[in-house]
């Protein structure tokens, strides 16, 4: 089976990570307001709230963070309306990409992301202009230490899953979209919750990128996308080789 990557050759490439932090917690606190919002502000009667609490701490989100983020839902009553927006567009090297965001200004976010595409060498285009390239999937995961690859691999096939890819840090699970809630229960009765689950757009065909210079473009048009406050999540089709990571500043 071929597993589901996130392109870890990408996203953990060396001394973006820790700029971030700030920005990551963020966004990740605003995951927990509004799931805390969407049904009750206790985890264990709220699986919304509970999968975004283990998102954070995976990320080593401190204590403190998540407990005002929750605390906010109350004190907000009402609060901010934020609603979820998707942009597509081409990035440097004709490599797909779908932009994921949360807002409570569709225009200004609009705004934002078309002008990083134009700024960054990308192109941005309609929806649906690149979606093709992608499946929707179910994405699971979990700490390796949770269960031997083998023990993972039979539970969620068992549960329902598609796929499970082990690496040296994490089970990945992929499952239908319709069986994401389904999947997630059975293992997280049997395992915990997961340090994630939700739905992901997994890239069909991939675009190589051959030269230095389109991949520290790319690399970097990604970045600006992904520093805006308003953007959740960046997927996208490309594909670059460790020796042209290795030479990259």
């Amino acid at each position: 089976m071929a597993g589901h990557s996130q392109f870890k050759n990408i996203m953990y490439r060396k001394g973006a990570q820790d700029a971030k932090k700030a920005k990551m917690f963020a966004k990740l606190a605003r995951d927990i307001t509004l799931a805390a919002k969407s049904g009750m502000p206790d985890p264990d009667k709220n699986p919304r709230l509970r999968l975004a609490i283990a998102a954070a701490r995976a990320e080593s989100m401190p204590k403190d963070n998540i407990e005002r983020a929750i605390a906010k839902a109350s004190q907000t009553a009402g609060g901010d309306d934020y609603v979820a927006t998707r942009y597509e567009g081409f990035g440097p090297g004709k490599v797909a990409v779908i932009v994921e965001c949360l807002t409570d200004n569709k225009n200004r976010t609009a705004g934002n992301v078309r002008t990083i595409f134009g700024k960054r060498g990308g192109a941005m285009g309609e929806t649906g202009s690149v979606a093709f390239n992608f499946e929707r999937i179910g994405f699971i995961q979990y700490p390796l230490a949770v269960a031997e690859a083998d023990a993972m691999f039979e539970a969620a096939l068992e549960a329902g899953a598609n796929d499970v890819t082990s690496d040296d840090e994490h089970h990945e699970i992929e499952t239908v979209p319709d069986d994401l809630n389904m999947v997630t229960e059975a293992l997280e009765a049997k395992y915990g919750t997961p340090s994630a689950s939700r739905l992901d757009w997994k890239p069909m065909v991939k675009t190589d990128i051959t030269d230095v210079e389109t991949a520290q473009k790319f690399l970097d048009f990604v970045d600006a996308l992904e520093d805006d406050d308003d953007v959740q999540k960046v997927y996208h089709n490309a594909e670059i080789s460790e020796e042209i990571l290795e030479k990259l500043v």
